[in-house]
Parts: C-alpha cells; structure tokens; sequence
C-alpha cells in the first residue's frame, strides 16, 4: 500500500482555498472487513499528516516523510489522539430531538404519544430552524460529519435543515415525510401532495453544495397505495437520489403490515411493488427480515441501517448483523443512532450497542469491524463511498479527532491497552461526546472541545 502522496497530488487542488494540515495516528479503511482479511482492510499510522485544501483530502502519509513538503503550511499536532473518517449517521430523525428520553413503551406507541405531537410544531420555520440548529451543534460535538435525516411531512423543515447544513458545507442526506393515512389529521399530506411537495424540495436542494435529497415515505402503514405508486413514480424520475423508510423493526409493526398489505408476499415486497428497493435505498432496523427479505434487499441493492439504541429502548430486538452480511446473500449495513428513540448523539455509544446487539446473537465482531461499520461502510451502504468515509487523497475532507484519553478512567485503562484492537474496543465501550475532540467538515474545524 502506497504510504505516503507526494507533492503532485497537492498541486492538483491548489487553487481551491487555504492549505491546512493536522498531525496524529490515523486510521482509514479501505475494503470490507467482514469479507476481507481484518489486517489487509485497514491502514493504521501511529504519527500521520493529512493535508486538506480546498474542502478535500490533498495529501495523506507519514509525518516523517510528508513534513519536509509542508515548510509553510499550518500543521495542529493532535498528540495522544487519533485522526478518523468523520463519522455517518445512516438513519436519524431531526425533528425528535426535543423528545429524545421519552419514556418510551414499543414503536406503535412511542410514535403516537411523543413522536407525531413534536412533529406538528414543524410547519413553523422559526422552530424547526431552532431544533436543526441544536440538532447538528450536537452532531458535530459527537464527531459526526454526515447524516441520513427524516423530517416531518412539512417542506419547512427540510428547509431548515438544509440550509443550517449549508451553513458548514455539511454533507447531508434529507428528504419530507411522505404520510397520507394512520397519523394525526395535522400531519398527513396526500399521495398527489407528497408526491409536488417532494420534487420541488428535490429541484430545490438536490446537488445544491453537498446537500442530497432523499425519497422518504414513513413506513408503509402510514402511505396508502396511491401514495407509495405516486412516490416510486417519483424515485424512478430522479434515480440518483436516495430512498429511505423503515421495515420490520417491530413484531406489532409486521403484522400491521400484513394486515394493511395482504397481496404482499412480506415487508419488503410492499416497497419492491413499488420500485422502492433499490441501490441508493436504505431502509431502518430490519430486526426481523426474514431470508426472502435479505435476498431480495441483496438481488436489489437496497441497505439496512443498523439503529441498536434504538431497537434496545424500544424493545424491538437484537439486529444480526453477521447473518445479515451471510457470504451467499450480503446487504450493505450502516449504524444508525436513530433518534430520538434512539438514546444518544454519540457513535461511539452507538458502537457498544451494536456490540451487545452481536453478543445477542452470538456472533461478536471486532472493534476494527465497528469503526469500519461508523465510518466506510455507512458510506457504502450510502454508496458515497467515492465522496465520504475514507481518508485519502481526492475525498471530502471530514474527520473526526478522537481523544483516547478523554476521561479519567479511560487514561488509566489506556495503560494497559496491548494492541490497536484493545484500544478502540476500550474507546467504543466507554467513550462518549467527550472523546472528541474536534470535527472538521470540509476541512474546517466546526468544533473543538
């Protein structure tokens, strides 16, 4: 593996703004770990530089050899810490950020007592622009530089977000809540409403700066059949936008959906009818797909985002990531915090459930494997993974600085940290939003602790 990029490839964006570098360990990965050898997916450098300009990666190598070609640019040296991808959030939910720690009973439930009450103070542009203020200030002090994010049915508050993320050149992936039946009267569009509302937000936003738009019908039970043929009428006019929903979080929720649906073969077949699974589509949970499902996600291309906070608070299940990536029929998976029923901001908190998730089913995995779950393969999943997720020359220049000594207890159980795999599981199982320790989007440092 080439270690070091030489001055040609900083030439190639000169021109695009101040060079900026900053200096630590480092960590990227490059492929797969859950197919490949663990040992030939990643590359780890105890003392790196990365150097960015222009909003992108220009130059990633050891400090050793890149230092003598950057006599006059600015250099933060990040000692004890550690240079990651910016962290993804594949699935996540702005407007429950006022309701985050509800208590909760199951999914069918929580929606109606908190979810779809906070929803409908949405049509007001000032509230939603206060909450998507809070919500990313809170993302970016987690280390997270991208996001997957539902709405509410009200174009406002795609708006808000958006332009809140245009203020830091964010890469974020949004879409309005399409929702035409079982919610509040307040909430509910129609499928021809859905339908003009969601291609103008696309006309509007999409491949705007770094914003993307994405397709969002709820879930099934909430579209009836006229809105889920208006909105994959829809996806196939702008195949290049994303698609995201939720399917079989729930054991309630499937037999809704059966109930609601029944020509349908299962839950995936709803959205298959419909062209809605696809590459580019990733779908929330996916607790209890059953083996038609996974093959038929896999056959199509669509993900799953992985929300393990989630589906612990809720008491949904325990998702099986290895079964779910099995070698015959692997789905693309990303992690998720999926707020607000998802408890917490923090990826790294994200990461130990996803942990205890694997432990349920038998089947743990590294913390190398996770690290590569929040950062490259939440891009695949999202197949940005030519923009996002990775640290190298020509990508978007996001990143995440990682304190690994962060707080008392974590310093002194550094000490006895023996490998790189020890000290991340150590990082994942105890860190939180104090562990980071700046995040830089675009190569700007939109905060530092």
């Amino acid at each position: 593996m080439q270690r070091v990029v030489v001055e040609e490839n900083l030439k190639e964006y000169g021109d695009q703004g101040e060079r900026r570098a900053i200096r630590g360990a480092l960590l990227t990965f490059h492929q797969d770990p859950f197919f490949y050898p663990l040992e030939e997916s990643y590359r780890y450098e105890s003392d790196a530089i990365v150097v960015m300009e222009g909003g992108m990666i220009v130059a990633v190598g050891s400090a050793d050899q890149l230092l003598p070609t950057l006599e006059n640019t600015p250099i933060t040296h990040y000692r004890d810490h550690l240079i990651l991808p910016g962290f993804i959030d594949s699935h996540v939910h702005y407007p429950q950020t006022e309701i985050i720690a509800s208590y909760g009973e199951q999914l069918i439930d929580w929606l109606n007592q908190y979810t779809f009450i906070a929803e409908q103070k949405f049509k007001d542009r000032t509230h939603a622009d206060q909450v998507a203020k809070r919500f990313l200030q809170e993302q970016h002090r987690n280390g997270v530089t991208s996001s997957t994010i539902f709405c509410t049915v009200f174009p406002e508050s795609v708006d808000a977000i958006f332009s809140e993320a245009e203020r830091y050149n964010m890469r974020v992936m949004a879409g309005k809540v399409c929702m035409d039946r079982n919610a509040p009267e307040a909430l509910l569009d129609t499928a021809q409403s859905a339908y003009d509302e969601s291609k103008a937000l696309i006309e509007k936003w999409h491949g705007r700066g770094r914003a993307e738009y994405v397709i969002t019908p709820r879930f099934a039970p909430t579209s009836t059949f006229e809105q889920l043929e208006m909105v994959g009428a829809l996806a196939a006019e702008y195949p290049d936008t994303l698609i995201q929903s939720h399917i079989s979080e729930n054991l309630d929720e499937i037999e809704w959906v059966r109930s609601l649906f029944p020509k349908a073969l299962d839950y995936a077949d709803v959205y298959d009818q419909y062209g809605l699974l696809r590459d580019r589509a990733i779908y929330g949970h996916g607790v209890h797909l059953t083996e038609r499902e996974l093959a038929i996600l896999h056959e199509r291309g669509a993900a799953v985002a992985h929300c393990p906070t989630s589906n612990f608070f809720l008491g949904s299940g325990a998702f099986n990531l290895q079964h779910a990536k099995a070698e015959a029929r692997p789905i693309k998976v990303g992690l998720g915090t999926d707020l607000g029923a998802g408890t917490s901001f923090s990826i790294l908190q994200t990461m130990n459930e996803a942990y205890k998730a694997a432990q349920l089913n038998g089947v743990p995995y590294s913390s190398l494997h996770t690290f590569y779950l929040a950062t490259r393969g939440t891009a695949e999943a999202l197949q940005l993974e030519e923009k996002i997720g990775s640290i190298t020359p020509g990508m978007e220049a996001d990143l995440t600085i990682l304190d690994l000594k962060s707080t008392p207890i974590i310093e002194y159980r550094m000490q006895s940290a023996s490998s790189l795999e020890e000290a991340l599981f150590i990082q994942m199982m105890m860190g939180d939003d104090r562990a980071i320790a700046a995040t830089y989007i675009a190569g700007e440092p939109v905060y530092t602790a």
